[in-house]
């Protein structure tokens, strides 16, 4: 494996160093490749940094790539869960579970965004995946349909552990109806709209709440404020 990485990046650095020619005439004999190997890896421990631009183009093209693969049908969010400017010109997604700390935690992130920036647009995708969160998820939709989805979002976050009495509490802070709220939580459009959401985290590789996407970039865990409003603003300007 350390000799294919090294074989890979000594093409890159005779790239640099003698031109693309240059290096496929090095590498065409095993003498050359050698020469490569101990070159590159001498430049590379004089420049550790380049290491860590590589891998950031990497994860950066694998993003790319996913999200292509996965088309921009999941882009368009269920009725009413979002956050900010529902017409904003930039949006932020985010994967997220009532029962995930994290998630909590970056709650007072996402308020702090949505409140300096009125053409921001937070498109939440619920994606339980703690035990019992399915309950809280399919709740949060069922106030969306009410209009009241952010009410109820931030009212559920309060609560440590998102169970049935902090959906109740949540609920009656929001001004639900909820008697229609548990028969639209067992709808048809809330089921699909958990599956497709769970799928979508598949295929784009995720492991754990909270994930973002805005414009061609994935994020992973909870980022802070401002990691996610300089996302944001790279994703806005024109490629």
């Amino acid at each position: 494996m350390r000799e294919n990485i090294l074989r890979g990046l000594a093409v890159f650095a005779l790239a640099l160093l003698g031109g693309l020619v240059g290096a496929g005439l090095f590498t065409a004999t095993g003498i050359g490749s050698r020469w490569a190997d101990r070159q590159t890896e001498a430049f590379l421990l004089e420049n550790p940094e380049m290491l860590q631009h590589m891998a950031q183009e990497l994860q950066a093209r694998d993003a790319q790539a996913r999200l292509a693969a996965a088309g921009d049908e999941w882009r368009e969010p269920f009725p009413g869960a979002v956050l900010g400017n529902p017409e904003g010109s930039r949006t932020l997604y985010e994967f997220s579970d009532y029962n995930c700390g994290y998630c909590r935690m970056s709650q007072a992130h996402v308020d702090e965004l949505v409140a300096s920036d009125p053409e921001l647009r937070v498109v939440i995708k619920e994606w339980p995946i703690f035990e019992g969160s399915d309950v809280s998820a399919r709740m949060a939709l069922a106030a969306a349909k009410q209009g009241k989805y952010a009410a109820f979002h931030r009212a559920l976050f309060e609560a440590e552990v998102a169970d049935e009495a902090a959906i109740a509490r949540a609920g009656q802070a929001a001004g639900l109806d909820m008697d229609r709220a548990r028969e639209d939580a067992a709808s048809q459009d809330v089921t699909m709209e958990l599956m497709r959401n769970s799928l979508l985290a598949e295929e784009l590789g995720f492991t754990g709440t909270p994930a973002w996407i805005t414009g061609n970039r994935i994020l992973n865990g909870a980022q802070g404020t401002d990691a996610l409003a300089k996302a944001i603003a790279d994703a806005a300007e024109p490629s």
